[in-house]
């Protein structure tokens, strides 16, 4: 471990990504393929370090990124495994980075197929191309009869390698009954699309939420992401954030703290100082949050500053400066989860990772 001369770092424990990832493939069964997402560089855990350590275990089939620069980045890391591009294609012109590249595309219209198609003529090799269905999510994807027209003149036009066929789950975590509706829609699409002769491709819908409460969602291959990552209750944490106290004032009953007079001291007490704030993704929202110091939960003290952030310490009573501070995870028996931020700044674990930025550096134990 290499630790950072500013004292704020991210750690990335990695037998808890694979104990994650082998608890989801026994979960799925031998017969499924995992796809391990991995955009937004890996939900803030590093994709280049996630994608390689995960193909190295053999953890996974292949991995999920939003952009064709994703893919990019991982191709250029030695990441082999099949990658899927979820996001849509434009410029179209970044089709033909991606075929070279061996990045499966996401096919969400006609106009996008016909792309596809000219790329891979250009380039003498073939799209490998999954088709996006939209089931409810509203975002990407094309109904069934536009879905069928791109399969109809992708298989037509005999350039491109139809490899999949998928939707996206709204409300997998909060509402069963639409769920069931977009899988009844999937189901029809396959069912109808095997009539042109799509029997041979990989169908799949699941997320983390799909893949643990619908087991029929999972069909041949599932997306996990959010459960990867330890972000999900009965999975562990792979990332913990920390940092170290770097001052420490004792300060009088009324002293008030950071911008706007935004806290008063209501008796005396012991402020740390802490080398981290929102430029670091540590947010402004957080600002009713604790962090933990020697085992015991520090309620932050006034509003998060850019760079650093105070912490009322007066019950940690070995806080010192150098003292190790957990923003997110053990210490001691105590624990602060994304999820417990998420609820403080009103948003998802999923942001609250995220958002921690790049120059917080990412440490793999």
């Amino acid at each position: 471990m290499q630790f950072p001369s500013r004292p704020t770092w991210a750690e990335i424990k990695l037998s808890a990504l694979k104990k994650n990832l082998l608890k989801l493939q026994k979960i799925i069964g031998p017969a499924v393929k995992l796809m391990f997402v991995v955009k937004a560089d890996a939900y803030g855990h590093g994709a280049a370090a996630a994608a390689g350590f995960a193909e190295r275990e053999n953890l996974a089939w292949g991995f999920g990124v939003s952009s064709v620069e994703e893919g990019l980045s991982l191709r250029s890391g030695a990441v082999r495994s099949p990658i899927l591009v979820l996001g849509s294609l434009y410029p179209f012109e970044s089709f033909i980075e991606a075929i070279n590249s061996g990045l499966a595309v996401t096919i969400s219209s006609l106009d996008a197929a016909r792309q596809a198609m000219e790329a891979s003529r250009k380039l003498g090799q073939k799209a490998v191309c999954h088709i996006k269905l939209e089931t409810g999510m509203g975002r990407i994807g094309a109904r069934k009869p536009a879905v069928i027209k791109i399969f109809s003149e992708l298989a037509l036009g005999k350039s491109a390698a139809i490899n999949g066929l998928y939707t996206h789950l709204s409300s997998a975590d909060t509402d069963p009954e639409f769920t069931a509706a977009q899988l009844g829609y999937f189901e029809e699409t396959i069912a109808e699309l095997a009539g042109y002769g799509a029997n041979n491709i990989i169908k799949h819908a699941a997320n983390s939420a799909g893949l643990l409460n619908y087991p029929q969602s999972r069909r041949d291959m599932v997306r996990a992401g959010l459960a990867a990552y330890g972000l999900m209750e009965g999975f562990e944490p792979v990332l913990s954030w920390k940092t170290r106290i770097v001052f420490i004032k004792t300060v009088r009953e009324g002293t008030y703290i950071s911008y706007h007079k935004s806290f008063r001291a209501s008796r005396p007490m012991k402020i740390a100082t802490l080398p981290v704030g929102y430029g670091d993704g540590y947010i402004r929202r957080f600002s009713g949050a604790q962090a933990l110091v020697g085992g015991v939960k520090c309620p932050i003290a006034g509003d998060i500053t850019m760079d650093m952030t105070m912490v009322d310490v007066t019950d940690a009573r070995d806080a010192a400066v150098g003292s190790e501070v957990t923003l997110i995870g053990r210490q001691g028996g105590a624990e602060i989860t994304a999820a417990e931020l998420a609820v403080v700044a009103g948003t998802i674990p999923y942001e609250v990772v995220t958002l921690i930025a790049s120059r917080v550096p990412r440490i793999y134990v």
